[in-house]
């Protein structure tokens, strides 16, 4: 079973404003995360907010350590509740590849050029909690290094949008 994790606790800088709200083919960019990862797995849920269209949860071990605080979250959520592996996108994601659960199994494994869009086994907890916990970086290539994660290439590249002109270009050219 697959639980999967939206990530949605970023400060949205570059964006100037909350990003998941934005508006991307007539849904907003959280709504859409939610919808695509349902698609995939039994049960989705949005790391970082307090309110979202799926449940809810802070980031572990406390906001503020990027995507591994909520990665983190959501592998203790699924360890909790009886999943195997977690499959995370960051609400900026758009766009992801049809079957992706498929083109990233076996876990663990992530898009090599988005590295928060991944699968990953409920057993990654002590590593990440490691990384978490000590002095050094708190970067996703550590995370996967540290689990021995496999980078996967999408057949089509995929669409972070980080900026209201990538928010744009997205809307026009990919017809999102």
């Amino acid at each position: 079973m697959i639980l999967g994790a939206v990530l949605a606790g970023g400060q949205s800088s570059r964006f100037g404003s909350d990003k998941a709200l934005a508006v991307l083919g007539g849904e907003t960019l959280l709504m859409r995360s939610v919808d695509m990862l349902s698609g995939w797995c039994e049960k989705v849920v949005v790391i970082g907010r307090e309110e979202a269209p799926a449940p809810t949860l802070p980031d572990r071990p406390r906001a503020g350590l990027g995507p591994l605080g909520g990665i983190a979250a959501a592998l203790y959520d699924a360890r909790d509740e009886g999943y195997e592996l977690v499959l995370t996108c960051g609400v900026d994601s758009a766009g992801l590849p049809e079957g992706l659960p498929g083109l990233l199994s076996p876990a663990p494994a992530y898009l090599a050029d988005q590295p928060v869009v991944g699968l990953w086994p409920v057993t990654a907890i002590k590593a990440i909690e490691a990384i978490l916990h000590g002095d050094g970086r708190h970067s996703m290539r550590q995370f996967a290094e540290a689990i021995g994660a496999r980078a996967v290439q999408a057949p089509t590249p995929s669409i972070n949008i980080n900026t209201p002109a990538d928010l744009a270009a997205a809307e026009k050219h990919h017809g999102l």
